[in-house]
């Protein structure tokens, strides 16, 4: 599972510890044992941990919000109950605001930093069309 996710070991162990990954089934002394659904939720840890830069705690609160939209779908499906599905609908939308408030966060901050480069990206051209200038300058008193 490491090897196909590109992460370690202890990164698995790890994130089984702080309960993104259930444990997964083994005999003393011998290797975990991950279906295929482990290594999709790994992979989508890792995708969404990389892709906005989440801390652990972060990553750990999204994953949760996750299992409960997962658990309220389920409810949606098992249900016919309109009073029911109010209330499914009305316990998800916090948890979709929640997620969607850290992914907007990080979003700014992204933006952020890409104004924070835009701006030393224009310095550099500034100072390179400067020097090239001064070059020229040289070049047409010699």
């Amino acid at each position: 599972m490491a090897e196909r996710v590109g992460v370690t070991t202890r990164t698995i162990r790890y994130y089984e510890e702080l309960g993104l990954l259930g444990s997964a089934g083994r005999a003393k002394g011998a290797h975990r044992l991950y279906a295929e659904t482990d290594i999709t939720r790994l992979h989508e840890l890792i995708r969404l941990r990389d892709l906005l830069g989440l801390s652990l705690e972060e990553l750990v609160a999204l994953a949760e919000g996750e299992e409960t939209r997962a658990a309220l779908r389920n409810q949606w499906a098992e249900s016919t109950n309109d009073e029911e599905r109010a209330r499914i609908i009305e316990a998800a939308i916090p948890i979709v605001e929640r997620q969607l408030e850290l992914v907007r966060g990080r979003r700014e901050k992204l933006a952020e930093c890409a104004g924070e480069l835009t701006e030393r990206l224009r310095s550099l051209r500034e100072r390179q069309a400067d020097l090239e200038q001064k070059q020229v300058r040289k070049e047409n008193a010699g």
